[in-house]
């Protein structure tokens, strides 16, 4: 059993956008948490895969255009500060990270992406990539590690295991996705980097 309490309590989408496939820059924000007890029963950590799990697949669009990082964005910019604050009074949930960066995208299938740090993420034990690909569809990746170092005793594993989230799925404008994981979870809003609206609405 995974993280669905959080996922019925938070993926509320916010209102509706044309996707306008001509914006050549995204904003992508993001919020890395952990949970304060285990979700489920305990799993073999030491066998967890980084085979990638693809929601939405396309075919490879034969282009190698990889995607240019252009800024960090200010806190002043967030636009799901709501969010943030459901999962510290929850109980249930530790926010670790939360940030915001405006990119283009790269080409479908070439999974070229952006290490946790140059995105403004510190996070002792957290590491990994990000990456925004277009092909007919947006598509936002991770490939994350967190080695936890107290997890929770339900889950079955020892202090500093490392666990794996590993996915990659179709995103539209303003709406929230989930990413799921026994141990950590990931909750990703894509706007475009021109017409993003304000924090809040």
């Amino acid at each position: 059993m995974r993280l669905r309490l959080l996922a019925l309590l938070l993926l509320t989408a916010l209102p509706a956008s044309s996707q306008d496939a001509t914006t050549p820059g995204y904003q992508i924000e993001m919020i890395v948490f952990r949970a304060t007890s285990a979700q489920g029963g305990g799993e073999n950590w030491s066998s967890e895969g980084t085979a990638n799990n693809t929601i939405g697949e396309e075919s490879a669009s034969g282009s190698s255009q990889v995607g240019h990082f252009i800024s960090v964005l200010a806190s002043s910019q967030f636009q799901l500060n709501d969010l943030e604050a459901k999962l510290r009074a929850s109980g249930a949930y530790v926010p670790v990270a939360h940030v915001a960066w405006s990119q283009t995208a790269s080409a479908w299938g070439t999974r070229a992406g952006f290490p946790l740090q140059k995105l403004g993420v510190d996070v002792p034990g957290l590491n990994g990539t990000v990456y925004l690909e277009r092909g007919q569809y947006l598509h936002l990746g991770m490939a994350l590690t967190y080695a936890i170092a107290s997890p929770p005793a339900g889950l079955g594993a020892g202090p500093g295991t490392a666990f794996t989230l590993n996915e990659n799925r179709r995103v539209k404008f303003y709406e929230r996705n989930y990413y799921d994981h026994p141990a950590f979870g990931v909750i990703a809003l894509v706007t475009p980097a021109q017409g993003a609206r304000p924090a809040g609405r």
